[in-house]
This record gives structure tokens, C-alpha cells and sequence, in this order.
């Protein structure tokens, strides 16, 4: 009979490890990948407006720039007017904005992108806790002691 018992537990824990490894940390590995993303989304709209306030605190409407041709070729380009700005809205449209237009649409996309930061930063802390959650199962099922921690450090 104990090695029935045996025999169920490993397979109760082969199964709970199988799924921490299958499901759990791919999907933690996804959210953290999918919230890295927002965070490059976010660091581009905040560069943009910083550059939109740049123009509008120093009053430059028009300038000289390098302009990216593509597969990093570059070429001179003039902006003779730059009170109005083309915005990347998502979906491959740009839209045409005057300073104060862009920076509240900004703003907008900015709170936006924050919400989407925290929910992932929820998920990724709801993932981590049930890999926690199942391998305080695994660590029961085989009858080990529980860890004790000190100033983090496990025993």
C-alpha cells in the first residue's frame, strides 16, 4: 500500500510541476515581454512630448535635421514649420496635431500606457504567486520541511 501512495504522489507532483513549467512561466515570460513592450511604448511618447515642449519652450518653428531613409541610411531633412506635428495614433495612422493638440493626446496615451504597465505588474505578481502556490503544494505532497528565511536568504 505505501507503494501505491508513493507512486500517486509522484505523479500528483510530476503534474504540478509540468504545469508550472508548460503554463505558469511561459505565461510569466509572456507578461513580463508584453509589459517590456508598453514600457518602450511608454519611453517613446515620453521622449516625444519632451522634444514637443523643447520646440515649444524655445520657440523654434523651424529646423534641420537627419532624417532615418531606412536600414539606418540617413539623409539631411528641413522642417520648415514645426507648430504642427504628425503623430503615430496606432494602427499605422499619423495624425496631424499643433503642439498643444499632441501634448494632450499625449497625455492621454501616457495614462493610458501607466494603467496597462500596472495591470501587467498585477499579473506578473498574480503568476509569480501561484508558481509560489504550487511549489509550497509540491514541497507538502513530499513531505519536506517548510524553508525558513532570514533577511532573505533561504535555509
Amino acid at each position: 500500500m505505501d507503494a501505491g501512495i508513493d507512486n500517486f504522489r509522484n505523479e500528483k507532483v510530476k503534474r504540478f510541476e509540468e504545469f508550472v513549467d508548460r503554463r505558469l512561466k511561459p505565461d510569466l515570460v509572456h507578461a513580463i515581454a508584453e509589459r517590456d513592450k508598453v514600457f518602450e511604448q511608454q519611453k517613446v511618447f515620453s521622449d516625444l512630448r519632451r522634444n514637443i515642449e523643447n520646440l515649444e519652450k524655445n520657440s523654434i518653428t523651424n529646423l534641420r535635421m537627419l532624417v532615418n531613409l531606412g536600414s539606418e541610411v540617413y539623409g539631411q531633412g528641413d522642417v520648415p514649420d514645426t507648430r504642427s506635428i504628425f503623430v503615430d495614433v496606432g494602427l499605422g495612422f499619423h495624425v496631424e496635431f499643433t503642439w498643444s493638440e499632441a501634448l494632450k493626446f499625449l497625455s492621454l496615451k501616457e495614462e493610458r500606457l501607466a494603467r496597462q504597465i500596472e495591470e501587467y505588474t498585477q499579473l506578473i505578481a498574480s503568476i509569480k504567486a501561484q508558481i509560489k502556490l504550487v511549489c509550497e503544494g509540491i514541497r507538502e505532497l513530499l513531505q519536506l520541511p517548510a524553508e525558513r528565511t532570514i533577511e532573505g536568504r533561504v535555509f
